[in-house]
């Protein structure tokens, strides 16, 4: 096995058990070690710090399996691992019966580069390290296992593998394609997933519980949702008795995919859902030009900053929707205002929606704050893994 050395004093994230080496942090590698191997980490001075997946095309040169040199990284490793994450997930109560859950949620789950997602009986499998990618064999074997899904299909086509020099992989690994007709309930809502073609592994999961809090807040209410892709919070919104619901995404067939998910749900009102096809900062302009105003607006926008490099930019986008947000809202009304930016921490984040809300000239208090569902649990020495946050906010 070949050994990475870092350079003095390097070690000492690993000590506080973060999993990533970044190249600027190694010394040299001894020995040969093809993208994905398995390397033992060692400190300067020769100390061994545990067994890492080497990526020599990434900024993060290693992602650590585990923190004890003395575990060998093989099928038994990644069979445990994933059992241990699955059952971790069966004993917390807000996730018992759920059809769409996350079993794997990378790095959190000691499985740096590996999302596993299951929607009723199919799995769907995120690869974006070189270290996963390596060890697939390893965890389709894991996640059948581990679960009584007999279907795996592959995802891995999401930009980051470029960065470790991987290329696009999608198709079934275990089983048969997913259906095309595949639909969870949530919260008594039935909503497609469409695995093959859909955003991520073809399905926001992480939203779950904060369209449930929507659902809560919105009786009686008028509703605008904002970038609202297939409708979830939509739908919540009217199985919790929203009097009319105005959802706008930029994707003719994200919002095709939304009056299908209102076509299964019969028990709710299709009179008092509207669709609208637009850029949804220039729709928020008409509408305020038009004097238009609402009880509770939901703005869940795409990921403005993949990183911080990007947050000046970001944090102008994220203050144009929110102060059209502030001016929108009814006396008394509620903004539910999300960030799914890694680059946009959550102190920034509440400095941006304040600073909105202040060239509203609306005074605003902050009711909840919001994170991803319990599924998608962030492991205390990997911060960068927080990536979803929310403000629900009520206005004078």
């Amino acid at each position: 096995m070949a050994q990475l050395i870092l350079k003095p004093g390097k070690e000492r994230s690993l000590m506080r058990r973060h999993p990533w080496i970044f190249a600027g942090s190694v010394a040299r590698l001894e020995g040969r070690a093809r993208p994905g191997d398995t390397v033992e980490v060692l400190s300067d001075r020769g100390d061994s710090l545990g067994r890492a997946a080497y990526s020599p095309e990434s900024q993060i040169r290693a992602r650590m399996w585990n923190f004890d040199a003395s575990q060998s990284v093989d099928h038994a490793f990644f069979k445990r691992t994933i059992a241990a994450a699955v059952a971790r997930r069966a004993t917390h109560p807000q996730l018992a019966g759920q059809q769409g859950l996350r079993l794997i949620h990378g790095e959190s789950d000691g499985l740096p580069g590996v999302i596993a997602d299951r929607y009723r009986d199919t799995i769907v499998l995120q690869l974006t390290s070189a270290g996963a990618d390596h060890w697939r064999d390893a965890i389709v074997a894991g996640l059948l296992a581990a679960t009584d899904c007999h279907n795996i299909y592959e995802r891995s086509d999401s930009e980051v593998r470029g960065r470790e020099g991987l290329t696009a992989q999608v198709g079934v690994l275990a089983g048969t394609d997913p259906d095309p007709d595949l639909a969870i309930e949530e919260y008594g809502v039935l909503l497609g997933v469409d695995a093959v073609g859909g955003h991520k592994t073809g399905f926001y999961l992480d939203q779950r519980e904060n369209r449930r809090l929507t659902r809560d807040l919105a009786k009686d209410r008028s509703v605008l949702n904002c970038f609202c892709y297939t409708g979830g919070f939509s739908l919540q919104a009217l199985a919790g008795g929203a009097r009319e619901v105005l959802s706008i995404d930029s994707s003719g067939p994200a919002l095709e995919s939304a009056r299908r998910n209102l076509a299964r749900n019969p028990q709710l009102d299709a009179a008092r859902a509207e669709w609208q096809e637009a850029d949804v900062f220039e729709a928020l302009r008409e509408m305020k030009a038009q004097g238009r105003s609402f009880d509770l607006i939901v703005l869940d926008p795409p990921k403005f900053a993949p990183s911080a490099a990007h947050a000046q930019r970001a944090a102008r986008a994220y203050k144009d929707i929110n102060l059209f947000g502030f001016k929108l809202l009814n006396p008394g009304g509620i903004l539910m205002t999300y960030s799914c930016s890694g680059g946009i921490g959550q102190e920034l984040f509440q400095s941006i929606v304040a600073g909105a809300a202040s060239d509203a000239r609306r005074d605003a208090r902050i009711l909840h704050r919001l994170s991803a569902a319990p599924d998608h649990a962030i492991g205390l020495a990997f911060p960068e893994g927080e990536y979803l946050k929310g403000l629900v906010c009520e206005v004078g």
